[in-house]
């Protein structure tokens, strides 16, 4: 898979994002994939699809407007891919939120097998 075909599946990932497409975003990971993600806990933590929808669920109930605006991407090899990107929502008490994040994608064979993200977790 050439660096390109990375590219468009992660354009792909964040429009599904993006539209709320959570089942079809969900459905680009492997049938489980790796994940570090401060929401999940500490380390690896193994995720199926339909967890990553629940999560995904879950969250968008909170923030309705939920959106992801990528800043950049950076291709890293045949198999990663970084992305740099924000985002941002409404919850229901109307307060806002912005969040930089930066997530390490694996693709493999057309999916995404690791999803490592970082962003800062705690309120200042």
């Amino acid at each position: 898979m050439t660096t390109t075909d990375n590219e468009k599946v992660v354009k792909q990932y964040f429009e599904h994002f993006n539209n709320h497409e959570w089942t079809k975003m969900a459905n680009m990971y492997s049938a489980i994939s790796d994940f570090k993600d401060p929401s999940l806990g500490q380390g690896i933590v193994k995720q199926t699809r339909q967890q990553i929808i629940d999560k995904y669920s879950e969250l968008n109930k909170v923030f309705p407007d939920l959106h992801d605006q990528v800043i950049q991407i950076y291709p890293s090899g045949d198999k990663h891919i970084i992305v740099e990107f924000v985002s941002s929502g409404t919850a229901p008490d109307s307060s806002k939120f912005e969040l930089p994040i930066c997530t390490i994608l694996t693709i493999e064979n057309g999916v995404i097998t690791k999803d490592f993200t970082y962003f800062d977790n705690f309120d200042e």
